[in-house]
């Protein structure tokens, strides 16, 4: 089977105190399944693309409940691998208001994903047929096998022509900007489409301008990216963000409007930013279109609790075509 999208990378259990509860005061958690690379392969299906989702879980109920979230949106889950010797990974989010942030506890270590090898998916039957493949830089953070394997992905998403999509996505707790550089510099040959943030880029590539214009070009001059993607995240407080988008190619300025967002969960905001632009990107074939819808999906799945974007493509192109029936309830 050919997809539209597939995506690699590591999912695991969130676990997040209720009604802004601390982890100290909490009796009870609820239950997501949060990672990047999923939550693009989600949002894609959502919106009306074939993906498929990679990765390696523990074979064990936690895996299960994980593997069926993708299901339930339609994903293809079959090409995961099941480690009955390994665990999923945890993390805990305590959600704050001003002037307490929203606070994070990772509890990933030995998981199933981080003792992946190159050689455990079939890449060349996956990938054969497929228009984009998407991954971001905390896989390859995650051990030298999550490397390697991302490595491997790449070289074999050149050779099927498959477009590859990557979200730096840096994370300071799991490499040093030495580290990142050592890896996202030579597969930047691969890359087609750059997701990143002003920080990221400065961190992961050294790179820094006088306004994203000039950062977005000196990546492409350096890499020779088809688009660069950046988002833009301003935070008056923590419940109440702007939010847009802006993108580069081929010396063209791509900008979306600015959306002011109350900010019910910010966890998977960009990687539906990502999977909006990817699926206009594809479908749309207008970079200006890709870009309004990425920043809408993602706005607007930012007021929406847990990690996965439960948005229907009908919303968003209503409110990219700035349809407005003000904020009384629809009935």
């Amino acid at each position: 089977m050919s997809y539209d999208v597939v995506t690699f990378g590591e999912v695991m259990l969130r676990l997040s105190p209720p009604d802004f509860k601390r982890f100290e005061q909490t009796h009870s958690y609820d239950a997501h399944a949060g990672g990047a690379e999923m939550n693009v392969a989600v949002a894609c299906s959502r919106l009306g693309l074939s993906s498929a989702y990679v990765t390696k879980l523990g074979d064990n109920s936690i895996g299960h409940f994980i593997r069926n979230q993708a299901r339930m949106h339609d994903v293809d889950t079959s090409h995961i691998l099941w480690d009955p010797d390994s665990r999923c990974g945890v993390y805990f989010v305590e959600f704050g208001a001003a002037p307490r942030t929203n606070r994070v506890i990772y509890d990933r270590a030995h998981s199933a994903i981080s003792k992946i090898k190159p050689g455990e998916v079939h890449w060349d039957d996956i990938l054969d047929g497929t228009k984009l493949f998407h991954t971001s830089g905390i896989t390859p953070a995650l051990s030298k096998g999550c490397a390697d394997t991302t490595m491997e992905v790449f070289k074999a998403a050149r050779k099927h022509d498959v477009k590859v999509s990557y979200d730096v996505n840096y994370r300071g707790k799991l490499w040093t900007p030495e580290e990142a550089r050592k890896f996202t510099e030579p597969a930047s040959e691969y890359i087609d489409i750059l997701i990143t943030t002003e920080e990221d880029t400065k961190v992961v590539y050294g790179i820094e301008g006088e306004n994203y214009e000039e950062v977005a070009a000196k990546l492409t001059d350096k890499f020779g990216f088809e688009v660069v993607l950046i988002t833009l995240r301003e935070t008056p407080s923590v419940l109440e963000n702007k939010w847009s988008v802006f993108a580069y190619a081929d010396g063209a300025v791509y900008r979306s409007p600015k959306y002011d967002i109350e900010v019910i969960d910010r966890l998977g905001g960009g990687d539906s930013c990502s999977a909006g632009f990817i699926y206009g990107y594809l479908e749309l074939g207008d970079l200006q279109q890709a870009v309004n819808f990425g920043s809408a999906f993602s706005a607007f799945k930012q007021t929406i609790p847990g990690d996965l974007a439960f948005v229907n493509k009908e919303e968003i192109k209503k409110l990219v075509e700035g349809y407005e029936r003000g904020l009384r309830i629809q009935r």
